[in-house]
């Protein structure tokens, strides 16, 4: 189940966060993600399985710019392989194509996800060494739509 994030959400989701650590991000990035968490709230999912939170994201819709985000996206790794990042992604566009006008869609990841978003269309257009943290690079990725 996806629904939108709660104050009282946020323990559990920075918790996972951290099982991600360092194989997906970086221990700095925990402070941004509460910040983040804290700033736009509104902007976040959160997604539970029997009514266990395992993971989130964060879509973020700039009408001004034609433009769409996904941020933020993780999960328990119990539970990789399962489709939830398929899931999430899908439940994205879904919200970007409900907004009349989006042309791009954007996800900055790293390069250990970067093959995951390719699968829907997502071309690398930036790449920048240990821009997370050491030994992880940012990958900023684009769709055109």
């Amino acid at each position: 189940m996806i629904r939108p994030y709660t104050k009282r959400d946020k323990q559990r989701l920075l918790d996972i966060f951290k099982l991600n650590i360092p194989t997906y991000f970086d221990a700095s990035e925990l402070a941004d993600l509460d910040d983040y968490l804290d700033k736009k709230a509104e902007t976040y999912r959160v997604v539970e399985i029997d009514q266990t939170i395992v993971g989130g994201f964060g879509l973020i819709i700039d009408l001004a710019r034609s433009e769409a985000s996904i941020t933020w996206i993780f999960f328990d790794p119990e539970h990789k392989g399962n489709g939830l990042g398929r899931l999430a992604v899908n439940y994205c566009h879904n919200q970007f194509r409900q907004t009349h006008g989006l042309q791009k869609y954007t996800v900055r990841t790293s390069q250990f996800t970067n093959v995951f978003f390719e699968k829907f269309g997502y071309k690398t257009i930036q790449i920048e060494k240990d821009y997370w943290g050491k030994g992880l690079d940012l990958y900023v990725m684009n769709k055109h739509v």
